[in-house]
């Protein structure tokens, strides 16, 4: 059995599964201590690699398209921190990250696993009942409903819409975007028979995200939905469902190129920052770091 414990988290691998626990330090991101415990069965692996740093190396882990919920949602935008196939390592224990890359690369060869797409999820995403507050509401799962609750920070149209309760087999397609610069995320469900083209300030089947410390977590609620509708390889899949391929769906993932700052949304940004603090839905570190990546765009 291969083992390398860091102050990030546990990797076990026993020949068949690596099992990935959360360190419990304040700087492990809430995603990953709220995910929990992770086991991944070897046939979901298509890689794995230890980078070396100055300060600390870094253990990833590639799993291939498709295998699981999470990162089918996520499409390569979670940050690394929040990444729970990655794990900071220290220095001196390099020897040990090289040796359980050695240990579950040898693995995949013996098992022939093949690197390429899965046609069903061989994770069974986030553990349910599963309820997350973040941005304009508050949305939870129970494996057959979906219920969408509005808080102080939503628009009042929308509000006035009232509490969703959608049922899972309604569920078109699902789609979470985390909040970059001054753009705002969101978590959206596409409804059968009730489509819209809202903005998700005013759309009653998505959450608005303004880019907090919760927000990621809305990335896992969308994987636990995600993990109960049909892959998208298989037949009959919705149309509109993530593509595994690395064609459009990839390319929409990539950053656009960042536009000149405009200074009156800047001013409004740090008036909302302000207001979010006053009320104490940021804390004070919250508030002071997202303050000062507004204040750079200036």
């Amino acid at each position: 059995m291969a083992e390398i414990l860091q102050k990030d988290g546990t990797w076990t691998f026993d020949g068949e599964t690596i099992r990935i626990v959360p360190g419990r330090e304040r700087g492990v991101h809430l995603l990953r201590q709220t995910l929990g415990e992770l086991a991944v069965p070897l046939s979901a692996v298509a890689g794995i690699a230890y980078e070396p740093g100055r300060k600390s190396g870094r253990l990833r882990l590639r799993l291939r398209d498709g295998a699981d919920p999470l990162l089918q949602v996520a499409r390569g935008r979670l940050p690394d921190a929040a990444d729970p196939y990655q794990l900071t390592v220290d220095p001196d224990r390099a020897g040990v990250a090289e040796y359980v890359v050695d240990e579950v690369r040898n693995a995949l060869l013996l098992d022939q696993v093949p690197d390429g797409p899965s046609d069903r999820y061989l994770l069974p995403g986030p553990t349910l009942p599963l309820s997350v507050g973040a941005g304009d509401g508050t949305v939870t799962f129970d494996g057959e409903r979906i219920r969408l609750e509005w808080n102080w920070k939503t628009e009042e149209g929308k509000k006035s819409a009232g509490t969703q309760s959608l049922p899972l087999e309604d569920i078109r397609s699902v789609e979470w975007l985390p909040a970059a610069g001054l753009e705002n995320g969101y978590l959206r469900f596409t409804v059968l028979r009730e489509p819209t083209k809202a903005p998700p300030k005013h759309d009653p089947h998505a959450i608005e995200l303004f880019g907090f410390k919760k927000d990621p977590l809305m990335a896992m609620v969308a994987a636990a939905v995600v993990a109960r509708m049909p892959h998208p390889s298989a037949a009959g899949a919705p149309a509109s469902a993530p593509s595994l391929s690395k064609g459009p769906a990839a390319i929409d993932a990539a950053p656009a190129p960042e536009e000149a700052p405009d200074h009156d949304a800047l001013l409004r940004r740090l008036r909302e920052l302000g207001e979010l603090h006053r009320a104490g839905i940021l804390t004070e570190d919250e508030f002071t770091a997202a303050k000062q990546a507004v204040l750079k765009r200036f």
